[in-house]
């Protein structure tokens, strides 16, 4: 009974130390988590419970070993990681400070992807390359970034800073900062120069056919009055 007792109270000492690790280690991430999801009510919740926190955890430790050139080991770890958290991130990919996955299930980051600081992803995003060229294939994403769910940005290509990648977007080509990007093949619309708001409203996103449209309409109508 005593030998049990140590046991447990190792097991527990051990726990405790990696979850002091993580707070020294993802503070900023975990205040991001709580700055950017609503439904996060406390710091130990997200410290625990998401997924995406500890997918970003797993992703810190495989790219060690993938820069060590332990390409097994890191794929390995990567694929345990996947299976336990839903999230697909390659050892190869570059990840910046303050990153956060929402919920994240499906979520895939490739090899040669390059995300910078302050990026929020929500469920179903792809950072994917496109054919079977070698060398740099994957986006690069600016800082402060967000991108909706299920949107897909496809080859070597770069999204600017402060731009916003709406839900099931395409996105197959250069985005310019301050942009918002909607639609199938993306489209994108400037947001007057200025830094999007991270309210993460999605319901009101710009969509530049729509703005088209309307001027179109205003234009018949004063066209009719005159």
């Amino acid at each position: 009974m005593t030998c049990l007792i140590n046991i447990l109270i190792i097991i527990l000492a051990l726990i405790i130390t990696k979850l002091f690790l993580i707070c020294i280690f993802f503070f900023g991430e975990i205040r991001a988590a709580q700055k950017k999801d609503p439904a996060a009510k406390s710091f130990l919740e997200v410290l625990i419970l998401y997924q995406g926190l500890h997918a970003l955890i797993s992703h810190r430790i495989t790219h060690f070993f993938y820069r060590l050139h332990l390409f097994f080991i890191a794929r390995l770890m990567s694929q345990f990681s996947r299976w336990m958290t839903g999230i697909e991130i390659h050892p190869g990919a570059k990840i910046g400070k303050r990153f956060f996955i929402d919920h994240g299930m499906g979520v895939v980051i490739g090899e040669t992807a390059i995300i910078g600081d302050d990026v929020l992803l929500y469920q179903g995003v792809t950072l994917g390359g496109t054919g079977l060229e070698k060398g740099k294939r994957h986006p690069t994403i600016g800082n402060n970034v967000v991108i909706g769910t299920g949107a897909k940005i496809l080859g070597n290509i770069t999204i600017g800073d402060n731009s916003y990648i709406g839900a099931n977007a395409v996105v197959i080509k250069d985005v310019p900062p301050n942009s918002t990007v909607v639609g199938v093949p993306g489209r994108i619309t400037k947001q007057d120069g200025k830094k999007i708001d991270i309210s993460l409203d999605h319901i009101h996103v710009l969509d530049p056919i729509m703005q088209s449209i309307d001027e179109l309409q205003k234009r018949i109508e004063k066209l009719e009055k005159s």
